[in-house]
């Protein structure tokens, strides 16, 4: 009696929660003690320990999703030490359950609940059923053991013979969930325990039978397809020996891929690839689809050049005449071309061709406005090396596969471009022209971007790997030229793989050179004319290009000639005009009608725009080249408007914040400059950009904002000839721009005389062509009063400041 009464004496426990998973009397689990509530419950019950005999006990109780169970099972720490994995950790055995109660205070940071040990008493001796079905769960038990091989297991479970014990033996199986076995828990009840723990066991060797089934029908399946493609087998080779028999013909050579295969002049790595899918092909069967995947594979890797190459021209002063013959300008490109195939063949000279497994392959990136020749100069320069040309365009491209390829698992793959590229020249070291490049997009489907920085990289192209073909390609003999608008839209990581070459656009001089010795011959024939029908004297080509069309490259003026031509053709054809005939200068107007582009300076003074005070002429850079940009500014009536500065025309925020530092400049020292500040205070300021349509931003016009406005307030014109570009800062200096070469061919394009920079851009007059110089008067500033005292046309005495004033 005193026993039991002890038994169910409340016990005040600390809590130590297990989430998702469960302990059941009996069992002894290793418990990590780098979790908080685990090392706080076990310091707590070690706290505990200290004042009364035996060993530390704590309340193990099931948590699942933040929920306590109603049940807990009291266990005791075994021991504490560290883990296998070298963590601290505690042993502790499940002892009995514990019915929990209200919740009460105790040491250390740990939740201390009250609680009641359950009676799990059996009465002796056991009912005839209740042996029976303790004789059904051990035999389950055992028979699930043998299966996974725990011999000594099987021992331990048919020693047990307390009902309770048996029951709670079930908590190790693993294939219980976390809700089988609070389930198990909260049955206080030994015998419905031992029969709820039977019912588990029996439901999972049912499942265990079940799956074990259906394996066998799979391997039967498997066993049947064997002996079909056995079969099979064994029938073509019957049918082969009877058409040996018969004298028939074993099939055509180009169906046997494995003899391609080894005539074939393949790499190693090749050829191993080749010749393993060659047994996957003579293993399937005829109606696998995967032996149509097979053979177009391997038709491909046939067809590839894998051992031809074209030998370069080294002769170096021929391939510079090719060059020279087929393009004007662009001396940049033509030198770099020339040196490559110098270094080539010096490389060549003393044997070394292939440097670690790379050969000396090129990657230019050909930068300039439309029509300027980047797409033919490719061609050009594959034909003064000698080698095989092939273009790739990627304008618009916004699949990664169009680069790599489709991997080879996919219904239609193909290999990427630069695979399709090599094969369609039949060489290994053409001269690939990547057309666009800054046009490439990227979306769901990958950016095709990132896959051209292995096939651009010098380092990395030697082993380049298509997805379809998935053998190595050596790209590094390959010359890669890539053309681009807009260098700001070529990622900064592809830019970096790539020699940068500017192509600016051409000079008059230029121009009317590939006028004459290109664009008209060629229109000549498309016309129908002979050279000796019709000629076009230089005049007449010069003022084409100076005045009917006004752009970087020739497009334009290529356009402009085939209308000429076709006007002529058409007047012959009506019995208007009498063959042979000499266009002039003069003949122009009648043919083609009136000039598009009049200079500036060959207008009527009073219809310049630079004719009122508060205008100037800017320089800017697009995507088709350089470009004239004006500059308007005028004040609101004092009455009307109010104090600010309002910007319109379209313009980015860089260009925005340029204008208020123009401003910002002119109000802080305009008494310096003699100018009536005042009215920037009192009246409303307005620059305006035409052409409001189109986008504008940079800080290059800061300098030409700040003389539009000082001549808005000094009423003194800025003059005709004078253009201008530069950044301004607040204290009034001129700081350093790009794309100067471009802004002064179109100064020079648009007739002005005068271009004041900044003198930290005077390095890039080198690059800016002899004949422009010549006729340009380029003055290099750092200061905002030296422009404006260029600039600005001196005051007319005596006549009074007229300031526009805003509407």
């Amino acid at each position: 009696m005193a026993a039991e009464s002890a038994a169910f004496t409340p016990l005040t426990l600390p809590v130590l929660p297990l989430d998702d998973e469960v302990v059941l009397p009996g069992m002894v689990v290793p418990l990590d003690l780098s979790d908080a509530e685990v090392r706080a419950a076990v310091e707590a019950a070690q706290a505990a320990a200290r004042s009364e005999p035996g060993k530390p006990r704590v309340l193990l109780v099931p948590r699942i999703d933040g929920t306590h169970a109603a049940t807990g099972v009291l266990g005791t720490v075994e021991q504490v030490g560290r883990l296998a994995d070298g963590d601290p950790g505690a042993l502790i055995r499940g002892r009995g359950r514990v019915r929990i109660g209200a919740g009460t205070t105790g040491p250390g940071a740990a939740l201390w609940v009250e609680g009641t040990r359950v009676d799990e008493t059996v009465p002796e001796p056991l009912p005839g059923q209740v042996t029976e079905l303790v004789k059904e769960y051990k035999a389950l038990a055992t028979a699930w053991l043998r299966k996974r091989g725990a011999w000594q297991v099987v021992d331990r479970v048919q020693a047990i013979d307390d009902v309770s014990a048996l029951a709670d033996n079930s908590g190790y199986s693993p294939f219980l969930t976390t809700e089988q076995k609070v389930e198990l828990l909260e049955t206080t009840d030994p015998v419905a325990r031992l029969k709820l723990a039977t019912q588990q066991l029996r439901d999972h060797l049912a499942e265990q039978d079940v799956a074990e089934t259906i394996a066998k029908d799979v391997q039967e399946g498997v066993d049947k397809q064997q002996r079909e493609f056995l079969l099979r087998r064994q029938l073509e080779a019957v049918r082969k020996e009877l058409r040996e028999i018969n004298g028939e013909q074993d099939g055509e050579e180009s169906d046997d891929y494995r003899a391609r295969v080894e005539a074939a002049d393949l790499p190693e790595k090749v050829r191993e690839a080749a010749l393993k899918e060659v047994d996957k092909l003579e293993r399937s069967s005829d109606q696998s689809p995967e032996g149509s995947w097979i053979r177009t594979w391997l038709d491909t890797v046939l067809e590839m050049p894998w051992s031809e190459r074209t030998e370069d021209a080294y002769d170096i002063q021929g391939a510079q005449a090719v060059l020279d013959a087929e393009h004007a300008g662009l001396e940049d490109v033509k030198e770099r071309i020339t040196e490559y195939l110098a270094v080539r063949k010096r490389r060549g000279d003393r044997g070394l061709g292939v440097v670690g497994g790379r050969r000396g392959g090129a990657v230019l990136a050909l930068v300039g406005p439309p029509g300027v020749g980047k797409t033919s100069l490719g061609e050009s320069v594959a034909h003064a090396m000698g080698r095989k040309f092939v273009r790739v365009a990627l304008g618009g491209v916004r699949d990664e596969a169009e680069i790599r390829g489709h991997r080879r698992t996919y219904v239609g793959a193909l290999p990427g471009r630069i695979v399709r590229a090599i094969k369609e020249a039949g060489s290994m070291n053409p001269v690939v022209l990547l057309d666009e490049i800054d046009k490439v997009g990227s979306d769901f489907r990958g950016d095709p971007a990132a896959a051209l920085l292995e096939v651009l990289d010098p380092a990395q192209n030697h082993t380049f790997r298509d997805h379809y073909l998935e053998v190595e390609l050596d790209l590094s003999d390959v010359v890669f030229l890539a053309t681009a608008n807009v260098l700001e839209a070529i990622p900064e990581a592809l830019l970096d793989r790539m020699e940068l070459v500017r192509l600016d656009g051409y000079t008059e001089d230029e121009k009317v050179v590939i006028a004459r010795d290109h664009l008209l011959p060629r229109q000549l024939e498309r016309a129908g004319l002979d050279a000796d029908e019709v000629t076009v004297d230089e005049g007449a080509l010069r003022k084409l290009a100076g005045e009917y069309t006004r752009e970087a490259g020739v497009r334009t003026l290529e356009r402009s000639i085939a209308r000429l031509l076709r006007k002529v053709a058409a007047q012959h054809e009506l019995g208007e005009r009498e063959l042979p005939f000499t266009v002039t200068e003069g003949d122009l107007r009648g043919l083609i009608g009136r000039p598009h582009h009049v200079p500036e300076s060959a207008q009527d003074p009073a219809e310049r725009r630079t004719a009122v005070p508060g205008v100037a002429t800017g320089l800017a850079v697009t995507g088709a080249g350089g470009d004239v940009l004006y500059v308007e500014a005028s004040l609101a009536d004092p009455e009307t408007g109010a104090a600010g500065l309002t910007l319109t025309g379209q313009l980015g925020d860089v260009m925005k914040e340029s204008a208020q530092i123009a401003l910002s400049f002119l109000r802080s020292r305009g008494a310096e400059l003699e100018l009536p500040v005042g009215d920037l205070k009192d009246r409303g300021a307005h620059i305006h950009f035409p052409a409001g349509a189109v986008p504008k931003d940079g800080p290059s016009a800061g300098v030409t904002m700040t003389t539009a406005l000082a001549s808005l307030l000094s009423g003194r014109l800025v003059r005709t000839d004078v253009a201008m570009t530069g950044e301004v800062s607040l204290t009034g200096r001129v700081l350093p721009i790009g794309g100067v070469k471009q802004k002064l061919l179109a100064a020079h394009r648009a007739g002005i005389t005068t271009v004041i920079i900044p003198k930290r851009n005077e390095p890039d007059l080198d690059d800016v062509p002899a004949e422009v110089l010549d006729k340009l008067d380029v003055h290099a500033v750092t200061d905002v009063r030296q422009v404006l005292e260029l600039a600005l046309a001196p005051a007319t005495n005596g006549a009074e400041r007229e300031v526009p004033v805003a509407a």
